[in-house]
């Protein structure tokens, strides 16, 4: 019976998991928000269906122990050093004025002075997954306000881990607390330096020449549980005890190994850690008293807002990128869960204020998507308007620059090597770009480039598109890219158009929009590497030559053909696999020819 309850207890968790992230994901929102919705559900405050609440607790505490292990082996000393002036700018002013403003400010709703230290510093935190994933997903991480924020959250997770181990001393001085043997913990560090320098690595490689997947991460778990167990058993966390063996692991060769075999099991268990959140959310808090909880949170968040766009304006990001770095980090993070936890644990924080700003926390990261979608909007907005109507000031176009015969349109890493190229025959061009940040960057490099949104028909026009003849479509953005195509195809057919493409659709939108001549960003690269592995594996550089000019001029002419019937499934699956088949009936001909054994090719001549 017992064995019945459990299982039920796994099914509910896994079922509700599986069926809730994917839902969040699909609406933008996250995977941490599913699973801090399956917790509400499934948890005590909800229907139930999870009754040992302590055990999944204690499960989930090994999530938190494997994510700091990891984070620790991404952490090599090397290239922090050398991120030390970004992560102390940005990340340092970051969490010393939110920590401070936010301490003063949980001081006033009546905490302890303590315990409002370990508010404000949990408070400071954003989330890294939510912040990544939303950079990621919008291309803007490259940006100087993308690299900014991942300052931020790099800093945030280094000065996460020593707060773990310093906040219990804040708490009470029980009977049922335990005091920190700080020279056992010293013999531990110490042991832990010596041991990966000198014996670690060879056992490691050891161990990989037995070529057991299953050893190795035998192997791993082993280490990670083990330094946890040594650090725990002196009083500090067992995160604590991860990271520092992540950290001190970070320099080793097997470095990605280690990181590959934990991923399931980090994975699956900060699921869990989310759902054990989720399951102590009281949602009542909420119903109860509203005003307290949403103006907490809505304080919290325009308060952050602020002062994160105050670390960009000292750090001198310019005003949008100051205001994007606000609102992709204004959110609660997910290490303040586990800051909350630790501080009830050794009681700093109370339950009730525990539970409270676990709430409010979790209200801020449910906003977050809803936010940066809304400030996209703005932005948007903003951008269609006049200078006139207060919208952005593009640049004035010099009547000089509006009679070349040559438009570039987006000036990041394709758009300059046409510039480049260019230059060197004395070609007189005139570059657009949309991104300010991009042209800041530009600009101190000596380029001459406008601000300006090439898609509008008036920028086009200031630009002398009616004089040019040429036009380089170098957008990195699809939807962007396509739209100035449709304009010039309608308005300014007159206009040779040379683009660059993202994939084979982006190809064919292009081509529908009559643009003759279309390149993919990847293609030519990757045959001139692959010409390079032919040759390295023995093929003749003649032989290796022709076959790659073989294949360059049947992918040209499958792009064609397949273009023809590209809203046709079916068809088009069918003239793909047809054209693949062809090709590798002619190479393997061309082959008996030369024969090649990629496992003993022949020695390279001289």
């Amino acid at each position: 019976m017992i064995l019945h309850e459990q299982l039920l207890q796994i099914l509910a968790f896994l079922g509700f998991s599986v069926v809730l992230v994917s839902l969040f994901q699909k609406l933008g929102l996250g995977t941490i928000l599913g699973y801090l919705a399956a917790g509400i559900l499934i948890g005590p405050l909800g229907w139930g269906l999870i009754s040992d609440f302590q055990f999944v607790q204690t499960i989930a505490e090994f999530g938190v122990v494997f994510l700091l292990f990891i984070i620790g082996l991404e952490l090599q000393p090397k290239k922090l050093w050398g991120l030390r002036k970004t992560l102390l700018g940005f990340g340092g002013l970051q969490i010393l004025f939110c920590t401070v403003v936010f301490t003063f400010a949980g001081h006033q709703l009546g905490i302890s002075w303590a315990s409002a230290a370990v508010v404000g510093f949990a408070l400071s935190l954003s989330s890294t997954a939510f912040a990544l994933q939303s950079l990621s997903e919008r291309k803007v991480l490259n940006t100087e306000f993308g690299r900014a924020s991942f300052a931020i959250l790099l800093m945030q997770d280094v000065v996460a881990i020593p707060a773990l181990a310093v906040i219990p001393s804040l708490g009470l001085v029980t009977a049922s607390t335990r005091e920190v043997n700080w020279g056992g913990a010293l013999a531990i560090f110490i042991g832990l330096a010596l041991g990966s320098r000198i014996l670690m690595g060879r056992f490691l490689q050891v161990v990989a020449e037995t070529r057991s997947r299953e050893l190795f991460t035998g192997v791993t778990l082993l280490t990670v549980i083990g330094v946890a167990f040594l650090m725990e058993s002196v009083g500090l966390s067992m995160a604590l005890g991860a990271f520092l063996a992540g950290v001190l692991l970070s320099e080793s060769e097997y470095r990605h190994e280690l990181e590959a075999d934990l991923e399931p099991f980090k994975g699956l268990l900060m699921g869990l850690f989310f759902v054990s959140v989720g399951m102590s959310v009281k949602l009542s808090l909420l119903i109860e008293n509203p005003g307290l909880i949403l103006g907490i949170t809505v304080g919290y968040m325009v308060l952050k807002g602020f002062l994160i766009y105050g670390v960009g304006r000292v750090m001198k990001l310019h005003r949008p990128a100051s205001n994007n770095l606000a609102v992709y980090l204004v959110q609660g993070g997910e290490f303040a869960f586990v800051i909350f936890g630790v501080g009830q644990s050794a009681q700093v924080l109370s339950p009730e204020w525990t539970q409270r700003f676990t709430l409010v926390v979790t209200l801020s990261m449910i906003a977050s998507p809803i936010i940066i979608v809304l400030n996209e909007k703005i932005q948007a907005m903003i951008a269609c308007k006049s200078p006139a109507g207060g919208g952005p000031q593009y640049d004035k176009i010099d009547e000089g620059d509006s009679g070349n015969a040559v438009i570039i349109a987006g000036f990041g890493r394709v758009g300059q090597i046409f510039g480049r190229v260019l230059r060197t025959q004395d070609v007189k061009f005139t570059a657009i770009e949309h991104d300010t940040e991009q042209i800041d960057m530009l600009r101190r490099f000596g380029n001459k480039v406008y601000y300006g949104d090439a898609s509008r028909p008036e920028i086009l026009e200031a630009a002398g598109i009616k004089n040019a003849k040429f036009f380089v479509l170098a957008v990195d953005d699809v939807e962007t890219s396509n739209k100035i195509a449709q304009v010039l195809r309608d308005d300014y057919p007159h206009v040779k158009v040379f683009a660059r493409s993202r994939n084979r659709q982006h190809t064919f939108d292009l081509m529908e929009a009559g643009v003759a001549y279309v390149r993919r960003e990847t293609i030519d690269s990757s045959i001139a590497l692959s010409e390079q592995l032919l040759v390295a594996m023995g093929t003749p550089a003649k032989r290796a030559h022709e076959i790659i000019e073989r294949f360059r001029l049947h992918d040209e002419l499958m792009l064609q053909e397949q273009f023809k019937v590209r809203h046709d499934q079916k068809t088009f699956i069918d003239v793909s696999r047809q054209a693949a088949q062809q090709l590798a009936q002619v190479l393997k001909e061309d082959a008996e020819k030369t024969y090649i054994d990629p496992q003993h090719p022949p020695e390279a001549s001289n």
